[in-house]
């Protein structure tokens, strides 16, 4: 999948933009400014991918894209971990105790919650980390630091002051790659697959229970079930689910058949392969 485009969110030197020059080298890469941006450029054809965060093993999930996600017309095809190293910088003649402030996305402040409390900094919400790294090459104040990657240090000038300042080792980022394209792989015994799909149940009891059961009884694992609010109504929740089989396993044919029984609306967001090292990695 080189020579594509690729957009994501956020700019330059984003943990969204490593992910793609470590998936797709070869590729463009384009930054915008909202998720719901980089998605819209892959669903009017500007860009083959769109590269999207979705958890994070210290913060946990990014809310915003299971919102999205269910308003989208695009398919999940791949799914990327990436390692997170949180490094405090500063413009080029600072210090560490110059730092009074730093600035980053709210998912990095919390990931680096206790190294901030540790050197007493007030940490300010931004947009993004690699803005805020670029937010402080524009100040040039020793007062101002900025949580982001080694790859935004060297796009923007900047002084990595502490290297790996999460409070967390092996933080890592799991992204999911989009297209406008359905790319279903083949099923093939040795590997892993994953299955998203949402889903809600029918207004009958218990219904929940009973439409996850088939997966229980026919021997299929769950990765994830996130439940979340419809739009304009607080009592009909959607489901989101990550299954870990391929629909043409026999197993997964039961399990969805009970589950259509019980649910409704049922869409599916993508088959794909499961990460060869997803097992190194523990998500929320």
């Amino acid at each position: 999948m080189n020579d594509k485009v690729i957009a994501y969110q956020g700019v330059e030197g984003a943990y969204s933009h490593l992910a793609c020059k470590n998936v797709f080298p070869k590729s463009i890469s384009i930054a915008c400014e909202s998720f719901e941006d980089a998605m819209n450029l892959v669903e009017n054809e500007t860009a083959d991918f769109a590269m999207i965060p979705v958890e994070n093993s210290t913060a946990g999930r990014v809310e915003e894209i299971y919102r999205l996600i269910p308003k989208s017309s695009l398919f999940i095809v791949s799914e990327h971990f990436e390692p997170v190293n949180h490094c405090l910088l500063g413009v080029k003649d600072s210090k560490l105790e110059d730092i009074k402030y730093v600035g980053s996305h709210p998912q990095a402040l919390a990931q680096c919650y206790k190294n901030i409390i540790d050197l007493n900094l007030t940490a300010v919400a931004k947009f993004d980390t690699a803005g805020s790294a670029r937010e402080i090459q524009e100040k040039n104040n020793q007062n101002f630091g900025a949580i982001a990657s080694k790859l935004a240090a060297e796009l923007y000038d900047l002084k990595v002051l502490k290297e790996y300042f999460g409070d967390l080792k092996g933080n890592v980022t799991r992204f999911i790659i989009l297209s406008r394209k359905n790319i279903i792989p083949d099923f093939e015994k040795d590997k892993e697959y994953i299955t998203s799909l949402i889903f809600h149940v029918r207004d009958i009891p218990a219904a929940l229970y009973k439409a996850l059961g088939g997966f229980a009884t026919n021997g299929v694992n769950l990765l994830k079930l996130e439940s979340y609010s419809m739009t304009g109504s607080l009592q009909v929740s959607r489901f989101h689910i990550d299954i870990e089989a391929h629909p043409e396993e026999k197993r997964l044919k039961l399990a969805l058949d009970e589950l259509k029984y019980f649910a409704k609306e049922i869409k599916y967001l993508g088959i794909y392969e499961k990460h060869k090292g997803r097992e190194n990695y523990k998500l929320l």
